[in-house]
């Protein structure tokens, strides 16, 4: 623990918007984990967490938390395009690192966080949470045990009608890297991926397309008047990843699509039997019969509380990091591969 601590785990906070603040708030409920100073360049979302969470000490200027030498640990919660400098700087200053998802704007500077943390002996973790839920755990568990045999095909959706964020940066290609598939689909392909067992992606084709963000709407939905004019990312992405092993992924991800309804969803096809996340259920042949299984009871694990926790945890030694920079990596190179194939209109091989 850091100096004078007295077994209690200190953790500063570079970006304090909706989803520092979010992560703040699961911290403030831990016992013996002090949220210990925060950094964001708008005072007033400083004074907002002081006077929410009585964080101890702020700054514009995350360089000034990064130096404080009695934090155990730095959650960043910045734009995409801000992961990269924090982290390094944090893991060098001594720092475990929560990095929120995706790891990197780019492979190339998820390969160099990893680095430091190697030769820093410290511990990045990336802020995936849904490999955490349950239904994410009694997938998984179903595919070690062999219930799926080998798995040959997933397919993930990550999909919106008309959720195009009206706040923060999401619509801004060169803050984030890009739209709904580096935004939520990144949620859905990391948890597929780990159901699957985190095969090695060798390659990447993929789709995007705009056509409704960026352009002024009137239409009822849940999130309206979103800034279409810096509005330059895409509004549906498609893609399919091949593996190592000989599997295939697709992903489907939008801020808007005219589609009947919001989906969030994996389904996954073995050589033995299948599943999906929601609702959870099993598939296979038994006793001569194509049968159903629904499970009665998978449990109620938040997956976000859980990552929060979790984090604190590997702090303290209790047990190792379940979410890695290198899981964050191969994920990067998965986005990174679906993009570069999108903008070159072929496949594209995955180093």
């Amino acid at each position: 623990m850091a100096k004078g601590s007295n077994n209690t785990v200190r953790i500063g906070f570079i970006g304090t918007g909706g989803i520092g603040s979010y992560q703040i708030s699961h911290l403030k409920k831990m016992e013996n984990v002090e949220v210990a100073a925060a950094a964001d360049p708008s005072q007033a979302a400083l004074d907002r967490v002081q006077r929410e969470y009585q964080v101890g000490k702020v700054s514009t200027d995350w360089r000034e938390v990064v130096k404080m030498d009695d934090l155990d640990a730095i959650s960043v919660c910045t734009p995409n395009k801000l992961h990269y400098e924090p982290t390094v700087a944090a893991l060098k200053a001594g720092k475990h690192v929560l990095c929120e998802k995706p790891l990197a704007m780019n492979a190339k500077e998820g390969r160099e966080m990893i680095a430091a943390a190697k030769k820093h002996k410290k511990m990045l973790q990336i802020a995936f949470q849904w490999r955490f839920t349950s239904t994410a755990q009694m997938l998984r568990r179903a595919n070690l045990s062999g219930k799926f045999g080998k798995v040959l095909y997933v397919r993930c959706q990550a999909l919106r009608r008309r959720g195009i964020p009206n706040w923060g940066v999401f619509g801004q290609k060169e803050l984030q890297g890009g739209g709904p598939m580096i935004d939520i689909g990144v949620h859905i392909l990391e948890m597929a991926h780990y159901i699957i067992g985190s095969p090695k992606p060798i390659s990447a084709s993929g789709a995007c397309f705009t056509y409704l963000g960026n352009k002024k709407s009137d239409t009822m939905c849940q999130w309206p008047g979103w800034d279409y004019k810096t509005y330059n990312v895409e509004d549906l992405a498609v893609g399919l990843v091949r593996f190592e092993d000989g599997s295939a992924l697709v992903i489907e991800s939008s801020f808007a699509a005219h589609i009947e309804k919001d989906e969030f969803n994996v389904q996954i096809m073995g050589t033995e039997g299948g599943g999906t996340y929601s609702p959870p259920m099993l598939f296979s042949d038994e006793a001569g019969y194509m049968m159903n299984m629904q499970p009665a009871y998978v449990g109620e694990t938040d997956g976000f509380a859980y990552k929060m926790k979790h984090f604190v945890d590997c702090i303290r030694g209790v047990c190792p990091c379940e979410a890695p920079g290198e899981d964050g990596l191969m994920v990067q190179t998965m986005l990174d591969g679906i993009y570069e194939s999108a903008q070159n209109r072929r496949e594209v091989a995955i180093k």
